[in-house]
């Protein structure tokens, strides 16, 4: 990211949808703040999640040199962390959703991401309708269903306001190839994570 360590900006995750917002000129806090979104339009950090199945978001407007990054996990996409962010960015720096570029990092896939029904709960209580569930959850075995973690990311992100063509996803299932990523589902409490990170660069 052609930072030193200490400006890479890092969260301390709780899967909900608390905002650090850095802006330009300002302090860089010393300590991790509490939140799973982080935004900025500091061009001297790179701001970043940490992933071991969850889904990392990255935002960036080329327009008004704003970038964010969102962990959103399935409490985290059930209550529209991807959203969330794309909102701060609006009320922050005026981006508009329609000029941002997003990007969705490898997670738990549809093929691997088998939850309860109370995660089902969670995305009703967060929003999402009978068409979202049915276009999100896939019948599993018993009460079980399986989650499509990175299509409900990208659903959310242009109902936001982005343009479909504008979000980039891996389409790479963690669990899947927990030979090259990590993955709690594959490798319990001893997984490594993963650091999705972003950067402005701006030209003169």
């Amino acid at each position: 990211m052609a930072v030193p360590r200490e400006r890479l900006l890092l969260v301390r995750q709780v899967h909900g949808v608390h905002v650090q917002i850095v802006r330009q000129g300002e302090p860089i806090p010393a300590v991790r703040q509490t939140a799973d979104i982080i935004v900025t339009d500091e061009p001297s950090v790179a701001i970043g999640v940490r992933t071991a199945d969850c889904a990392a978001v990255l935002l960036h407007d080329p327009g008004t040199h704003a970038v964010g990054a969102a962990h959103a996990g399935w409490r985290g996409t059930a209550a529209g962390a991807a959203a969330a962010a794309v909102r701060t960015m609006g009320e922050t720096f005026g981006s508009r959703p329609d000029d941002l570029i997003a990007a969705i990092g490898p997670c738990l896939g549809a093929c691997c991401g088998e939850v309860g029904p109370e995660v089902i709960d969670a995305f009703r209580a967060g929003g999402a309708g009978d068409a979202e569930i049915a276009a999100w959850f896939a019948p599993g075995r018993g009460d079980r269903s399986m989650l499509d973690l990175e299509r409900a990311n990208r659903d959310q992100l242009v109902r936001a306001g982005l343009d479909p063509q504008s979000v980039f996803t891996s389409g790479l299932c963690t669990k899947t190839h927990h030979d090259r990523l990590h993955s709690y589902r594959a490798a319990g409490a001893g997984a490594g994570r993963l650091v999705a990170a972003i950067r402005i660069i701006t030209t003169k």
